[in-house]
């Protein structure tokens, strides 16, 4: 059994990061979460709703916080510098303080990749192209000067990832599932529009993701156009001119919109692998921080003391995070019990 309280430093207040506290508070360990922003949730907290279930995001990020209210939390906090010691680690905080632990959680999730830097596509030169992240930003708000009664909008996926010139050659796992939600919620905002999703091909690895697809299509009408975009411009009135071609008929495509969405893909958050570096933590080969191996030790890394949950090691979904994090806190406990 432990004999003292250990204290987890869990790097990353998202989902990931407030689920493996909970767990860890459970087994009786003095978890404390650092995070960056100025609140908890991460990524979820700024998503209007979840697939497949079109469930509040809200929800769920407030059932995990309730669940860690009790948890010592340091929110607009930054890590300065993280080092080894004999017995654990020492993190010095941008507010001065420095924090020693026994173990190091990373739960540092994800960045969404720059979709200005595919300049094809006109993020940042067209007002009227915009991204999934501003895209759920309206939903929460309907305040957009960019979205006004659109009568036809476009969703472009994997922006940024299975593409080797942006330097992300894997795929990002929830960008079509997240594609589909979003027109299905422009659908349901704008009844009259029409809407199009252009794909290299649709990745749907979730449960009842397929019927979320097969919804979107035979019940509102979404278009799916299979082919890359070629050429993004802009018409004397504003609106945005795509081109592309549908690889299924051969045929090029030309449709003119009110608005183009880019599905901007997943990276690994830079933060995640400048603290990794400082303490000897492999970084793998697409960017990701690396696991001891990638089938029965997702959550482990190689170094003594340090584990991972959540999007730190790749792009998951969400019950996959949520496993994770529970998963890490079970090997966490492994380890200061196996420790003697």
């Amino acid at each position: 059994m432990v004999n003292r309280t250990p204290v987890i430093a869990i790097i990353g207040a998202g989902i990931a990061g407030l689920e493996a506290a909970r767990q860890l508070s459970a087994l009786g360990y003095e978890p404390v979460l650092i995070e960056k922003a100025p609140v908890t949730g991460g990524h979820v907290a700024e998503w209007n709703r979840l697939f497949p279930d079109m469930s509040p995001a809200a929800d769920l990020v407030q059932s995990l916080e309730a669940a860690t209210a009790k948890v010592r939390t340091m929110t607009g906090t930054e890590i300065a510098s993280i080092n080894r010691l004999k017995d654990g680690y020492s993190l010095v905080l941008s507010d001065g303080n420095i924090l020693v632990c026994q173990a190091v959680l990373f739960a540092t999730g994800f960045h969404l990749f720059d979709a200005s830097k595919k300049e094809e596509y006109g993020y940042g030169i067209y007002d009227r192209v915009i991204t999934n992240r501003d895209l759920e930003q309206w939903f929460n708000t309907r305040q957009d000067e960019r979205i006004r009664h659109p009568k036809a909008v476009g969703f472009v996926h994997c922006v940024g990832s299975r593409d080797v010139k942006a330097g992300n050659t894997q795929c990002s796992k929830v960008c079509c599932i997240t594609a589909i939600k979003e027109a299905i919620e422009v659908k349901e905002a704008f009844p009259d529009a029409e809407v199009y999703c252009f794909y290299m091909d649709l990745r749907l690895y979730g449960k009842k993701y397929e019927d979320f697809y097969i919804r979107a299509q035979r019940d509102l009408g979404i278009h799916f156009i299979r082919g890359r975009v070629s050429e993004v411009g802009e018409d004397i009135d504003g609106r945005v001119v795509v081109k592309a071609e549908d690889t299924l008929s051969g045929k090029p495509v030309k449709v003119t919109l009110d608005l183009l969405v880019l599905m901007s893909g997943i990276v690994c958050n830079p933060d995640a692998q400048s603290y990794a570096q400082q303490i000897g933590v492999a970084i793998d080969d697409d960017g990701f921080l690396k696991s001891r191996n990638n089938l029965g030790s997702i959550v482990e890394s190689s170094r003594p003391g340090v584990f991972f949950a959540g999007a730190c090691t790749g792009a998951k979904t969400i019950p996959e995070t949520l496993a994770e994090a529970r998963s890490a806190a079970l090997a966490i406990h492994h380890y200061f019990n196996n420790r003697g």
